[in-house]
């Protein structure tokens, strides 16, 4: 998905620096921020935070008094650790430098939120930071779940953003372990594209799926974002 290039990105209400982060703010973390439910969470964990897009996201949507960030890389925990002091809501955003699998909390979550690696067994760059930040040798579907399974309230939700595929193969672990899908939208950067991302939520209670679908561009040529598009970010890009 598209990246922004530049060491920093202004949104209407703070600003993420990424300059160390491997992984820049991109299109994912912006969807996964703006699309996930925030009614009535009160605590939040974003595992693997990376430059604190979408904890800052969350922070801004809602009234959550207390969001937990977890991150195992240094550079991208110093880019979210500026950004959350910086930030209008810093008192209510905590960053914890380590793998998810050494985090250690007696909290229990409304929601838990997490922009996953995917890539599992495929072409490695050659930077070591971004191979650590896009493959599951860093955090696998299981961990990520086994995670939500220990720390999200028993009516808690988990949220995360992935290519079809991949979604296609995270809800069948979720499903093993006993969580179900209980939102799913796709997303399309074109009319005339595959469904390119997957944003979907999980839950231990079953209820009525809720299906819907963001498009990035109005028309297959030209650079003109669909109104479903502007509509969800229109809070936080200044071009919104």
């Amino acid at each position: 998905m598209r990246r922004i290039k530049s060491d920093q990105f202004h949104f209407k209400q703070f600003s993420v620096t990424h300059k160390r982060s491997s992984m820049k703010v991109g299109t994912d973390g912006v969807l996964l921020g703006a699309w996930v439910n925030v009614t009535h969470v009160k605590s939040v964990l974003d595992i693997g935070t990376g430059s604190g897009v979408i904890a800052l996201m969350i922070a801004q949507r809602s009234g959550a008094s207390h969001i937990d960030a977890v991150e195992l890389d240094m550079d991208a925990a110093e880019d979210a650790r500026e950004n959350f002091k910086q930030a209008p809501w810093a008192e209510r955003l905590h960053l914890y430098h380590c793998p998810v699998q050494l985090f250690q909390t007696k909290k229990k979550y409304d929601l838990i939120v997490s922009n996953p690696p995917y890539f599992s067994n495929s072409y490695k760059p050659e930077n070591e930071n971004r191979m650590v930040a896009r493959h599951t040798e860093s955090l696998s579907f299981q961990d990520l779940l086994e995670a939500a399974n220990k720390w999200l309230n028993p009516a808690g939700r988990l949220a995360v953003i992935l290519p079809a595929a991949e979604g296609k193969l995270f809800k069948t672990w979720a499903q093993a372990a006993g969580m179900v899908c209980i939102r799913e939208w796709t997303f399309q950067t074109r009319r005339n594209k595959p469904v390119e991302r997957q944003l979907m939520e999980f839950a231990r209670m079953h209820k009525t799926i809720e299906h819907g679908k963001i498009l990035l561009y109005e028309h297959d040529s030209g650079e003109t974002w669909a109104t479903d598009y502007i509509n969800l970010t229109r809070d936080f890009y200044l071009k919104s």
